[in-house]
């Protein structure tokens, strides 16, 4: 089986590795390097690193929609185009280039999370499961029918990073399983209930700001969704605070205490009321300086009791 392979983070790089061990890839497509670091100096994706390692060529397309590199796919006369966490929409004459088309492998049992962040919002939204979903690429949005869902528990403390590396190894194991069987049409297409479809739109800073408002379980489930991108963030006294860590305290109905009240902080602990409930703050970084536990944060008056986050 010849193969090409479109990924570009760290998600990606067990399907990559899977997939060599089952198939001749004989190209890979990433991001372009990008800036990072305080430097800004040029990073290559994770990909591109691991496809260097095995030795296949890569290629860092500043753009999808061109003839030249629809002539390119089509030119490497492969049976199959695996794509996953690539980055960006694959137009038509690209997703029909192989003998097979372009797989993709994306990280949440469809129709449900869509779109490009759906670690980060199935823990948002509380979700008890998630998986990889083997699709058959069309032109939509994560629309085509799909050859295999493979599926596992998501922990009520898990965070996304966290979910990422179970996701991406759960990835591999399909390419490994089912990938073959799918090229060779041995797994049955089924088409996608687009009623039932829900969406993991591409994360904004914003949608890192904690809502006090919230139950206790649904502002926890946010803090550990968007860890570490973008990070779940407040406010103190006019500063940022961004919250790395926290547990659900209590369900129950904190008093007369408003949303984002810090209702104790003392002996190490910090407890902040919810709409419903409390969370406990376990690591937090107050703007221009390190994260600190929450003994520090107490030790250093970074949170007293009284005060009123989000405001």
């Amino acid at each position: 089986m010849r193969a090409l392979f479109f990924g570009t983070p760290a998600i990606a790089v067990p399907s990559l590795e899977a997939l060599a061990s089952i198939a001749d890839v004989v190209g890979v497509v990433c991001q372009p390097d990008r800036p990072a670091g305080r430097g800004l100096e040029l990073k290559a994706p994770p990909v591109k690193v691991k496809a260097q390692e095995l030795g296949i060529p890569v290629v860092q397309p500043e753009k999808v929609r061109t003839p030249e590199f629809a002539a390119w796919v089509k030119d490497a006369d492969v049976d199959v185009a695996l794509v996953i966490a690539y980055g960006r929409i694959l137009p038509k004459a690209v997703l029909e280039a192989p003998r097979r088309g372009c797989m993709n492998l994306h990280a949440s049992i469809l129709p449900r999370y869509r779109g490009a962040a759906p670690i980060t919002w199935a823990i948002v939204g509380g979700e008890a499961e998630t998986g990889v979903s083997l699709m058959q690429m069309d032109e939509g949005m994560d629309t085509g029918p799909v050859h295999a869902i493979r599926r596992i528990p998501i922990g009520p403390e898990t965070t996304a990073d966290e979910l990422a590396v179970e996701l991406g190894a759960l990835a591999a194991r399909v390419v490994r399983d089912d990938l073959r069987r799918a090229v060779d049409g041995e797994l049955a297409l089924t088409p996608q209930d687009h009623a039932a479809a829900t969406h993991a739109p591409l994360l904004k800073k914003e949608d890192g700001r904690i809502r006090w408002d919230r139950g206790a379980r649904q502002v926890h489930d946010h803090i550990r969704g968007m860890t570490s991108w973008p990070g779940a963030f407040t406010t103190v006294e006019g500063k940022a605070l961004k919250v790395l860590a926290a547990r659900v305290e209590s369900e129950a109905a904190t008093g007369e205490a408003p949303p984002g009240t810090v209702v104790m902080a003392s002996r190490g602990v910090v407890i902040v009321a919810c709409g419903a409930g409390a969370i406990q703050i376990l690591r937090a970084q107050a703007e221009g300086r390190k994260p600190l536990a929450a003994a520090d944060l107490v030790a250093g008056r970074t949170l007293q009791a009284g005060m009123v986050l989000g405001t």
